[in-house]
């Protein structure tokens, strides 16, 4: 199952990096941070909606998963940017994925019981999958400083997590 919210995700990073004018069309690092930032904080947003919907036990566990993991890596990616005195930038990619996440959360928000936790589980598997892979193939390729690249690093390990336990769940609610 496929959602917008995914699928915006890649389109964006393809078309993110494809407009960039570097090298390669890599993403800068500025960008890249922006882009991961944004990636967690939207998923933290839609974990917070499972939480004040959802009645399901793994459903509601998963997302307080996601809330914890993903808010505690954007501070330490805050954290960083700040230390690097680096200004993350705002680019294609992390708008397409807010304007992508707002009607996400919008069908999902019309969404009851089951239909909710099924939608919202199969969208944080599809999520997590594009995320992990633009993380695998793009952003820690392209990402020039260390801790950066170590960060995301970090991270990927976290989300491909957060995609097994997502799978889980989501055989749990069939």
């Amino acid at each position: 199952m496929t959602t917008r919210l995914h699928m915006a995700f890649v389109a964006a990073l393809m078309l993110g990096t494809a407009g960039a004018a570097q090298a390669a069309d890599k993403p800068t690092d500025p960008q890249i941070a922006h882009i991961a930032y944004t990636a967690g904080a939207l998923d933290v947003d839609m974990a917070k909606l499972a939480i004040s919907k959802s009645k399901n036990k793994d459903v509601v566990g998963f997302a307080n998963d996601m809330v914890r993991d993903h808010e505690a890596v954007n501070v330490q990616a805050l954290d960083l940017v700040k230390k690097l005195k680096v200004t993350p930038q705002d680019n294609a990619t992390s708008k397409a994925l807010t304007e992508a996440a707002a009607a996400e959360k919008t069908k999902l928000e019309k969404l009851d019981g089951d239909a909710f936790d099924k939608a919202y589980v199969a969208n944080e598997v599809a999520y997590h999958k594009q995320v992990n892979g633009a993380l695998e193939t793009l952003l820690i390729p392209s990402a020039q400083n260390a801790e950066l690249k170590s960060l995301l690093e970090t991270g990927l390990k976290i989300f491909q997590g957060h995609e097994k336990h997502a799978e889980m769940v989501a055989s749990e609610l069939k």
